[in-house]
């Protein structure tokens, strides 16, 4: 891959990736997110529903010497089951026993790769969560359902040889406007569920292989 560019969305002017910082209940853990698309970039910028306007720090990623793991290249089972090892997407008892099952089954250990590679998990992604644990969704329709989330790919810089090699380039600050990308940002989830539940209610969903028939021997 060799130097890509990538962006990162935030309130703050100024950002510092550290090593061993940021928060274990995020999408891939603690680590520094970014991404490759920079109106993205914008939006996250502004997601909170403070009307603070937002900043996109534009970084540079020399990827030669990096193990990467990329969840497009393994299986969206493989993604969800990182994802729940993060984060909660429902707090019923059934989900919290299925979950350890499922991370049992589809998860990998991640503590080897200096950068993880894979969707972004947003409001959209717990609809689908939740409604795939219910057994209301088949596994032949769940990589068509997250793209139509358009959750957009992001990095997760893990280890500190990572953080070696990502700098930020200088003179490349921009200032996100509030009203304008956090329109988009809540625009892109409208939209993106309700295709979802058109999918979801459509013939395509078989409702045959589903979360619990995963776990039959």
């Amino acid at each position: 891959m060799g130097k890509i560019i990538l962006f990162h969305g935030t309130p703050n002017k100024i950002v510092v990736p550290i090593y061993g910082k940021g928060n274990e209940k995020h999408d891939y853990g603690m680590g520094f997110y970014l991404t490759e698309s920079i109106e993205l970039a914008k939006e996250w910028a502004v997601c909170r529903p403070n009307e603070a306007n937002g900043w996109v720090h534009k970084y540079e990623l020399d990827t030669d010497g990096l193990k990467i793991l990329d969840f497009q290249q393994i299986n969206v089972l493989t993604w969800l089951a990182e994802l729940m090892k993060h984060r909660d997407a429902a707090d019923s008892r059934r989900y919290r026993m299925l979950a350890k099952k499922f991370i049992e089954k589809y998860g990998v250990d991640t503590h080897e790769y200096d950068v993880i590679k894979g969707w972004r998990a947003n409001a959209s992604y717990f609809y689908i969560a939740k409604e795939f644990v219910r057994d209301n969704i088949d596994m032949d329709i769940l990589e068509e359902l997250l793209s139509l989330g358009g959750l957009g790919i992001q990095y997760c810089i893990k280890s500190e040889l990572a953080y070696s090699k990502l700098h930020e380039i200088e003179g490349s600050l921009l200032s996100v406007n509030y009203t304008e990308f956090n329109e988009k940002y809540n625009q892109r989830d409208i939209i993106a569920r309700k295709s979802m539940r058109e999918l979801i209610d459509s013939d395509a969903n078989k409702v045959t292989k589903v979360f619990s028939t995963l776990f039959e021997e």
